[in-house]
């Protein structure tokens, strides 16, 4: 198949790329700039340079595959719709990336036992409105004869195996512990995050190119953890005295901004994927974050 793919330099997009490409795939590639689309290059990708708000480019581009994944930007409104359109009454299909924030609350480093599943009644938080009505828009393409899927993984860790090789939530805790030379959590840590290794994402996608049915939404996750377990693992692992420490939502907030201080490490998102794996024989390896860094041990890591 020939598949558009958006974020091709990023983390998501870029170990999907590969596999697709190993796979036997021919994978159009979005980048922004010559250099970046030489590296593409020299991976079997074709690069395209642009960017989402390419309006003629993103549409040309979608509407000469024969299916479009969407990983660049969960949250941007105009690029979903630009690719809606480009594919309307095709029949072909498009994987659109959103992310398990959508049921996360501001809880500030509290637990909450609440679990969510697809296809149950889920409070949204004023600020996930946006991302909501994205996937719920991509998934009602299908009336305009458009295939359309979302995959919504949750915390995600591994090295990539794109241009990017680095995730977000468990670099950005890593980066911290070194600044402060302590491994640091939101008031309790007691929070709870599902996780996801990021080759269990990708063989997800591939499936979901295969299998899933048209106006399908699926839950990515295998496994959770506390964000103090994962403070106090990177904290040991880095070899690092004492134990890690707390901070205030508005402490983490002047290192991490203030959304992701609250969505990304303040937060709960525990959801469950059974869908995933009743739907499309999906079959996740890796079950432990913290099993994970443990084996990357000596972490001068870079990630």
């Amino acid at each position: 198949m020939k598949i558009f793919l958006t974020g091709a330099t990023g983390y998501i997009g870029g170990s999907i790329a590969t596999a697709l490409v190993a796979t036997g795939h021919t994978v159009i590639g979005l980048c922004r700039s010559k250099e970046k689309a030489e590296l593409l290059k020299h991976r079997g990708i074709e690069p395209v340079i642009g960017t989402l708000s390419n309006e003629q480019l993103l549409f040309q581009a979608a509407q000469s595959a024969d299916a479009v994944i969407n990983a660049a930007d969960a949250d941007d409104s105009f690029a979903a719709e630009v690719l809606l359109r480009a594919l309307e009454g095709s029949g072909k299909k498009v994987i659109h990336t959103s992310g398990s924030s959508i049921v996360g609350d501001r809880a500030a480093g509290e637990y909450s036992d609440r679990i969510f599943h697809e296809d149950i009644p889920r409070p949204i938080r004023f600020e996930k409105i946006g991302r909501v009505a994205i996937d719920t828009h991509v998934i009602e393409g299908v009336v305009r004869g458009v295939y359309s899927v979302v995959m919504c993984p949750c915390l995600i860790y591994g090295y990539g195996t794109g241009l990017h090789t680095e995730s977000i939530q468990v670099p950005g805790m890593i980066a911290v512990a070194k600044k402060y030379q302590a491994g640091r959590y939101i008031g309790k840590g007691e929070n709870i995050w599902s996780t996801i290794h990021i080759d269990d994402v990708v063989s997800a996608y591939l499936l979901a190119l295969e299998k899933a049915p048209a106006g399908s939404f699926f839950f990515l996750e295998n496994g959770e953890s506390s964000f103090k377990e994962i403070a106090e693992t990177i904290h040991h692992e880095l070899g690092f005295d004492g134990t890690a420490q707390t901070w205030t939502v508005e402490e983490a907030a002047q290192e991490w901004g203030s959304q992701a201080a609250h969505f990304a490490f303040g937060s709960n998102s525990r959801i469950r994927s059974e869908k995933a794996k009743n739907l499309l024989g999906w079959t996740p390896s890796h079950l432990s974050v913290l099993d994970w860094l443990r084996e990357t041990s000596n972490l001068g890591i870079s990630k």
